[in-house]
Order: C-alpha cells, then structure tokens, then sequence
C-alpha cells in the first residue's frame, strides 16, 4: 500500500529559508507536507527529475478581493506563475467591514481597483467576507488585511475631516474585531480617500490595535518622488509610536529627477531597526506602474464620493484648483513629467486611445496634455487608467536585492492588466536570477515564499517543511520566464510546470487541470 497520495519525484528541493537546494522526493499526505526523502511511494507521482521544487508562491499585495468571488476562474494568471496564497485588503481599500447603506458607494469606490464582477454582496463584516470567500471554492489561497478606509468609512462615511476621540474609539473597536476575525494586519491608503483624510493621531492609535494583535500595518509612502524620505520617515515614525511591525508596500523611486536620492532612502531603511521599527516590504519587478488617474488629484477631490469628484471636474474654478495641484513639484504628474503616461485602459474600451501616450494624444485633440488628461477623466468616469514609466531599472535590481524586500504582483485582475499579474514571479526568476545575477536562486525562493509567510506570520506557508499546508511550485530552472509585455500583457508565463495547493495539483504540466482547493487562511486569536 502507497504511503503517500501523492509524491513529487526527484525535485531540486528549495525550502523557502534561502539555503541551497536539496535532491529527493517530497511525500503528500492529506493536504500535507507529509515527508521529504527519498525513494517514497504514492497513489500518484509526478516526476520532477532536473526540476525545482518550491514552496508555493505568496504574493503579498493582490487586488483579487472581488474577482476571486467569480463563478467563472477569474485568478488563472496568478496559478499559472506559481502563486499559491494572495494577501487581499491592501492599499487601506476593500469589500469589508461594510455598512449595509453604503454597499452602492463602495461599489462605485472600488470597481477601478479591483473591477466591478456580477456577485451578491451578502457580506457586512470580515468574518461573513472572509466566510463567502470560502464558498467560491477560489482557485488558490486567500488571506484578508483589514482597510483602514473601509474601517473609516463605517464609523465616519468618506468626510474629509479628522476623526473626533470617541470615532477613534469606535475605529479601534471594529478594527480588533475585524482581526480577530481571522485577518492578518491591516492597509493603510495615505494617497487615497478615505484613508488620506486620517490625521496621524488617527493612524498611530489604529496600528497600536495591529501592535496588539502582532500583526504588520501595510502601507505605501504618501510620497515617491519629491516627498519620497518625509514619507519614509512618517511611516518609521508611525512603527515608532505605535510599537508596530511596518510593511511598505511597492518600495520605489518615481520619477528621474529622484533616482538620486537612493542612497538616502537606502540609509532611512537600515535604521529603522536600530531605532526599535520592524520593516519589511515588497516590490513589484518592473520600472513601470498602473495606476489610476484619479489617484493624482488632491485628497479633498475625492469628498463625497465619485459624483462628487466628476461635478468638481466640470467647474472651472475647481478645475484650476486640480491643475495648480497637479502641476505642483510634489505631484507625481509634475515629479515624472506628461511623457512617462500613456493611456493603459479606459471603461469605453477606446481603441484610438488606448496604449497612446497622453502627450501625443493631447496633440492629436490640440490639448494641453493636462487638460486632455481631466477631460478624458471626466469623459470616462473616473475610470482613467495610465501607466506611468518612472522608475529605473537599476534601483528596483537594488531594492529587490534587500535582505526585507518580497516580491508582489499586485495588478487589478480585471480589465487590462499590468504585466506583472501574469509574469511577475517568473520575471524574478529568468531577470533578476539567470539573466542579471541580483539573486541567486535560493535567495529569489525565499523572496517569494519564506520571507512572506515570515513578514505576515503565516506559519502555515512558505516553506518545505513536514507538516505544512502542501502548497507547492513545481519550475524548471533554465526555461521558466515571463512573456507578458505592456504591448501584450496577457500571455502567460512558461516555465511553470506543476502547482499544488493543499496538495492539490492545480497546474499540471503548464495546464489548469480545473481543481479549485483554494481557501481562506484565518489567522487564529494571540
């Protein structure tokens, strides 16, 4: 009788801790990392002979909160490069905690980030999301980060104005809930309403409940260009304060006239440990970004909601107001320049506008091309989408190299996404691993599997370990790469040969086999 359901067969093993690889055979049992030796026998075998054989890929900032209820698969992409387990509630944005008057708006608010798919919100608190998460049967893992904005939004709704002592107090309250209902820290959106109308009393009171709970507060820098070390030290200062562990998401440099500060932003980060702050981060590995043109204007754009923000566009006067904005050093219009935009997607679907840079598109109109830009804004709905190339290829081969630094995709599954929601992880591998020599192999493994698990403390993933869940990657060392471009961002990764989750084998030679093992990872009570 076979000892095992399932064993993967004379892999390369790489454990996720950044050791150099082993050889033998890993033996599943019941969802499970059961063994690791050799010569094992199973039910069923996958010969893995000349292959890696890695702990299951986790992407630490995903946008799949929505698209993961979808009847229909809606996360092939992310399987199909080797993710196992997505962190969802980042960027301070999400479907949970919910008032039950506000599910249109929030809605509405959502549907750029993480699309608009046709599911039921039958949701009010974390524990019912995290509980019709489940019920989907999704492809791969979840795991849930608490927004702040969504906990704003139910004490306050989307005012701009600073929280008063006794909103505070009921913040406090829904936050501890909402992480002892199974969630594994909470998102900070400092660049985006609401979270951008928080004071910092509000923020250090809120991560003392994530410190309390021994759980990471994720958060971009307000700032990645002229304010770039300010916002450095404002989220140092926020671990400081607050005594909790601070998590970076999408560490960068926007825009040239930046690149120089490097090794400030460098020296900010190395002491944070001695001044007492645990920090950690991610990266996504490439010199360009998505984002959503509306994100750029000021935080009192966004007051009231989106009709709001489109009736300020047609007034004049308000309009000046967004240019003078806009158009000042600090923005990251101002700080990359008209030219490093081009039109990602539009909800029109405009084929004589997508993929256009906004300079040349706004010449083709006779515009300035900020004034094409807020046009088009407006003439879309808010549903602007640019990319914007504003980084450099050397400071993310620097930054990714840090010994803190995970890799991400976070791409919006829905409408045309970035290249990094099909690609990112091979990318690492075939890049920055055999093509450029930042990382050795086992360094990247653990960039994408052990370093995470670590920095959210999922002791169930991240490693290849007996008695872990068995979510696993199967890679062929020398052919694994990605091959989505922003010219054609969704074609899948190569390379890939098998992944498993919960033993699971849900990519079988390069092919979705159809299986749908995902789950929701609830963190247990401290």
């Amino acid at each position: 009788m076979a000892d095992f359901d399932l064993v993967l067969k004379r892999g390369i093993l790489y454990d996720g801790t950044g050791a150099g690889p082993l050889r033998g055979d890993v033996g599943i049992r019941s969802g499970r990392i059961a063994a690791l030796g050799a010569e094992l026998t199973g039910t069923e075998s996958l010969d893995c002979d000349g292959l890696c054989v890695s702990p299951g890929f986790i992407d630490p900032h995903a946008h799949s909160d929505l698209m993961a209820l979808a009847t229909e698969p809606a996360l092939e992409m992310y399987v199909r490069q080797g993710v196992t387990l997505q962190l969802l509630g980042q960027d301070g944005l999400g479907g949970a905690p919910l008032r039950s008057g506000d599910v249109f708006s929030r809605r509405e608010q959502l549907k750029g980030l993480l699309g608009n798919p046709d599911v039921e919100w039958t949701w009010r608190s974390v524990a019912t999301y995290l509980d019709a998460l489940d019920l989907a049967r999704p492809l791969l893992d979840l795991a849930f980060l608490v927004p702040h904005g969504a906990v704003r939004e139910s004490i306050i709704g989307l005012t701009d104005r600073p929280a008063a002592a006794h909103d505070v107090f009921r913040m406090k309250g829904l936050l501890a809930r909402s992480l002892d209902e199974g969630a594994w820290g909470v998102s900070f959106g400092l660049r985006s309403p609401p979270g951008c109308f928080a004071q910092q009393e509000e923020l250090v009171e809120l991560a003392g409940v994530a410190a309390s709970r021994h759980v990471p507060v994720v958060a971009q820098l307000r700032s990645e260009s002229e304010g770039l070390l300010e916002s450095t030290e404002e989220l140092i200062r926020l671990g400081q304060e607050s005594g909790a562990h601070i998590h970076i998401a999408h560490l960068k440099i926007a825009g040239e006239g930046h690149w120089p500060r490097l090794p400030q932003l460098l020296a900010a980060l190395a002491a944070a440990p001695r001044a007492g702050v645990e920090l950690t981060a991610d990266i996504y590995p490439y010199a360009a970004g998505q984002l959503l043109f509306a994100s750029l204007l000021p935080p009192w754009a966004h007051e009231g909601g989106a009709q709001a923000t489109l009736a300020r566009l047609a007034n004049a006067e308000e309009r000046a107001r967004f240019r003078e904005h806009l158009l000042d050093p600090s923005s990251l219009w101002a700080a990359c320049g008209p030219g490093s935009f081009s039109i990602w997607s539009l909800p029109s679907g405009r084929a004589d506008l997508v993929g256009k840079d906004l300079e040349s598109a706004a010449r083709a109109a006779a515009k300035d091309p900020l004034d094409f830009a807020l046009d088009l804004l407006r003439e879309e709905k808010l549903g602007l989408a640019v990319l914007c190339r504003n980084q450099s290829e050397a400071i993310v081969d620097r930054l990714l190299a840090l010994p803190q630094v995970s890799v991400c995709a976070g791409s919006p599954p829905g409408g045309r996404p970035h290249p990094r929601a099909h690609g990112a992880f091979p990318r690492v591998l075939a890049r920055f691993v055999r093509e450029r020599r930042t990382l050795s192999l086992e360094q990247a493994v653990r960039k994408m599997t052990g370093l995470p698990a670590d920095t959210f403390g999922l002791d169930d993933f991240g490693y290849l370990v007996e008695g872990k869940r068995a979510n696993i990657t199967v890679f062929e060392p020398e052919a694994v790469r990605d091959t989505a471009t922003f010219e054609a961002p969704g074609r899948f990764a190569e390379g890939i040969c098998h992944v498993l989750v919960g033993g699971k084998t849900v990519v079988r030679d390069g092919k979705i086999t159809g299986e749908r093992p995902g789950r929701v990872a609830r963190r247990k009570r401290s």
